[in-house]
């Protein structure tokens, strides 16, 4: 794929229609696809082969050029309100978008077709902004109709129905606030663009989640049970979607990250010296411990209220908070001992291993036929 095609890609009027129906961009499975084409649009590598190595399990993708976590409002608040099956979105971010911002899967051409245009004052309504997350009340926010019709609040229960509103558009804009104006084009950039848009999002939650507590504090008995059987309304009719199949794990605890670390192509690459090599057996148990942590964390099924998911998405957010950091310490404590030529065979590392996995792939298929 050339710069000109990812340009248009990026530009292409069907991203944009998405935004204007407002109310697909409410269905997991459309953001997904959303995220997937913009995800691709600027990939120089492997595209023959449908996807990239960096993808969700729900089709999503984690990282698109350099903006970490698309849509990130709405797969917080499809969790905390409608429950694990319907939120199950949020819960594919883990270590496998560490690795992915250590061993970047785009090339600076790549990454430059997410820049506004040059001249510009800013990204045009249907560029990389859009993925970031929409403030405005109608977009972002929760639904608050959908709540009111259900619960058909008192006015003590509507005053805190407006203020969880206001509280959830103010967590929208934080959020927001943290889309990357400029690509990184190194690792140490990319998980520094991570940590920023991760700390946006825990206080997005920490706005929310006092509202969002004295309302369900305010309900009867009866009006909790409506509220849950809206998120069972919203369940079935992702189901009937999804055309009745069961719904993946997104975290599956048992199984180890697919993503194994390119060891020996970095002693082939930056032959480095022994004090590098301590660095880089450093960040390799860095990056380990932050794998093992994040799987052995994953806990969707057990929290069986709002407030009591949106405080477990707190909690996770924290736990990746944590992970991101530590790896961040450890690779800047190794990426200071590189010289400028081992930098560069390092952020290579990870289009140059794309690319040949592709090749190798295509190689193995025309061998078969």
């Amino acid at each position: 794929m050339n710069f000109a095609g990812s340009g248009r890609a990026l530009n292409s009027r069907a991203l944009a229609r998405n935004y204007r129906h407002s109310a697909a961009l409410h269905r997991p499975a459309v953001r997904a696809s959303v995220t997937a084409g913009a995800a691709l649009a600027g990939w120089q590598f492997g595209r023959s082969r449908g996807g990239g190595w960096w993808r969700h399990g729900n089709g999503g993708y984690g990282w698109v050029g350099p903006l970490f976590w698309p849509f990130a409002y709405f797969d917080i608040y499809d969790y905390a309100l409608w429950g694990p099956r319907v939120g199950a979105p949020f819960w594919y971010y883990g270590y496998d978008d560490i690795y992915a911002g250590l061993f970047g899967p785009y090339d600076y051409q790549g990454l430059a077709g997410y820049l506004p245009p040059r001249g510009s004052s800013g990204a045009g309504p249907d560029r990389l902004t859009l993925l970031c997350g929409e403030d405005s009340r109608e977009i972002a926010g929760l639904p608050i109709d959908l709540i009111a019709q259900a619960i058909e609040p008192t006015e003590p229960q509507r005053a805190a129905l407006d203020d969880l509103a206001n509280a959830s558009v103010t967590s929208a804009q934080k959020i927001k606030a943290a889309c990357p104006t400029t690509v990184a084009l190194t690792a140490s950039g990319r998980l520094a663009s991570m940590q920023q848009r991760i700390e946006a999002m825990i206080s997005g939650v920490a706005t929310v989640q006092p509202a969002l507590d004295k309302l369900y504090g305010l309900l009867t008995d009866e009006q909790k049970a409506r509220m849950n059987a809206v998120a069972d309304d919203q369940e079935r009719k992702k189901t009937r979607r999804r055309g009745n199949r069961p719904i993946a794990q997104a975290c599956d605890m048992t199984q180890p990250s697919a993503l194994q670390w390119p060891a020996e192509e970095i002693e082939a690459r930056l032959h480095p010296t022994e004090a590098q090599r301590t660095g880089l057996t450093a960040l390799q148990k860095a990056s380990a411990k932050a794998a093992d942590v994040l799987a052995t964390s994953c806990r969707i099924d057990e929290a069986a209220t709002p407030p009591a998911r949106l405080a477990a998405v707190a909690k996770r957010l924290e736990i990746m908070l944590e992970q991101v950091k530590l790896v961040r310490t450890a690779l800047d404590d190794f990426y200071v001992m590189l010289s400028d030529e081992q930098k560069a065979q390092f952020e290579a590392i990870g289009p140059r291993r794309t690319s040949l996995a592709d090749r190798a792939d295509m190689t193995q298929r025309r061998g078969r036929r």
